[in-house]
């Protein structure tokens, strides 16, 4: 496509949870390490749209239903944002 970035983190801003998850591991600080760009330990993971709504949906269905919809396992099978960077 016309439209598609290229492969790897360059120009792309940083995966929000793994920038907090670095901030938690360096005593409440953003490490200097992590800018404004990303870095290839705090680049946007791939991941499916339709897993994402999925996941969403059965979340927001477990909310408003009080009973398991599968919630759990559709956010388990999500990439982990809050990877060690």
């Amino acid at each position: 496509m016309a439209n598609e970035k290229p492969a790897g983190p360059k120009g792309q801003q940083p995966e929000a949870l793994a920038t907090f998850a670095a901030s938690a591991r360096n005593d409440g600080q953003k490490p200097n390490k992590v800018g404004l760009t990303a870095t290839p330990e705090t680049a946007p993971l791939t991941t499916s749209p339709e897993k994402k709504a999925e996941a969403a949906t059965k979340v927001l269905r477990e909310g408003v239903l009080k009973r398991d919809q599968g919630a759990d396992e559709a956010i388990d099978a999500l990439p982990d944002g809050t990877r060690d960077s």
